[in-house]
């Protein structure tokens, strides 16, 4: 089996090596190949994937350049058309989330058990940074209308933590290019049917002085495609 990680990356210099560092230490017990897609990087991130290259030689990389910034969910899309492993996880490339939680979200998949994995921040032992306490509050109210759309009980839809079998992200043709490619994913997979499991992860969030860049706008642009594709086919 391969997994194929697939980080989106914006203007993410002072930490997208230390992210790659950490992606390759883990033993997920598979080939890895690791798939950059820079959405118009402009703090000198783009200097950094030849350095990538060549620092881990023995890795595959597939690294692709967006000429503008279009969104997160134009990067993840072009990630996924570059796709060749039997799955498939979504790693942001700041560190709020650790690649030491890949063995855990990737085992119901392994297993057997599981087609759609996600990791959720609010289930679980594991260490969180406390943070700000409306952005959680906003997140659990996107979760609760995602849920009722789509009649999954998620604790975390908006979590950055989504792992597919291959054959689900076939099965699915995505549109969004911001944010709302979270509800999007989430709609269109409950609406496949597929076996989602839920576990909890490890969370360091970052503060928008860190460089946060997901706003208030970006959670109103959730909530209208939440009930833009429960209805649209």
């Amino acid at each position: 089996m391969k997994l194929s990680v697939v980080i989106p990356v914006y203007n993410e210099r002072a930490t997208l090596l230390e992210l790659i560092s950490r992606v390759i230490a883990v033993d997920i017990g598979m080939d890895r190949e690791i798939i950059l897609v820079d959405d118009g990087s402009v703090d000198g991130t783009r200097e950094l994937y030849p350095l990538i290259e060549k620092r881990w030689p023995e890795e595959s990389f597939k690294i692709k350049l967006q000429d503008v910034n279009r969104g997160k969910g134009a990067a993840l899309r072009a990630g996924f058309d570059l796709v060749s492993g039997d799955i498939a996880i979504i790693q942001d490339a700041d560190l709020e989330y650790d690649p030491a939680d890949f063995p855990q979200l990737l085992k119901p998949i392994i297993d057997g058990k599981a087609d759609v994995v996600y990791g959720s921040r609010f289930v679980g032992s594991e260490a969180h940074r406390v943070q700000y306490f409306w952005h959680m509050i906003g997140n659990k109210f996107i979760t609760l209308l995602s849920n009722m759309m789509t009649n999954l009980n998620l604790t975390d839809m908006e979590t950055c933590y989504k792992v597919f079998r291959s054959e689900v992200l076939e099965s699915i043709s995505l549109v969004s290019d911001g944010f709302n490619i979270e509800p999007e994913m989430t709609a269109k997979v409950a609406r496949g049917g597929w076996r989602i499991f839920e576990v909890g992860i490890s969370y360091a969030g970052r503060t928008y002085e860190d460089g946060k860049k997901i706003t208030w706008v970006d959670g109103v642009k959730a909530l209208v495609a939440i009930f833009k594709f429960r209805f649209l086919r």
